[in-house]
């Protein structure tokens, strides 16, 4: 699994960093993005969906090999 932030679409609610840090980090603007290129460890899939799902402005989505969006 791999996650991805869309930049354009993230607000700096934070959500993300707050639910899963292993997978998030903020940046000097307050915009959230994903930390080792979007993969998500077996073991933190679960705190993975739990960022996508309370993301305010739906700025994290899930990524097939390819990099496709993953609806």
């Amino acid at each position: 699994m791999r996650v991805r932030v869309n930049a354009d679409k993230c607000e700096g609610h934070n959500r993300c960093c707050a639910l899963a840090p292993e997978l998030f980090d903020v940046d000097d603007y307050g915009t959230a993005t994903a930390l080792n290129g979007g993969e998500v460890p077996v073991a933190l899939e679960a705190k993975a969906k739990l960022a996508v799902e309370n993301c305010p402005e739906y700025a994290i989505e899930y990524v097939r090999d390819g990099g496709e969006q993953d609806k």
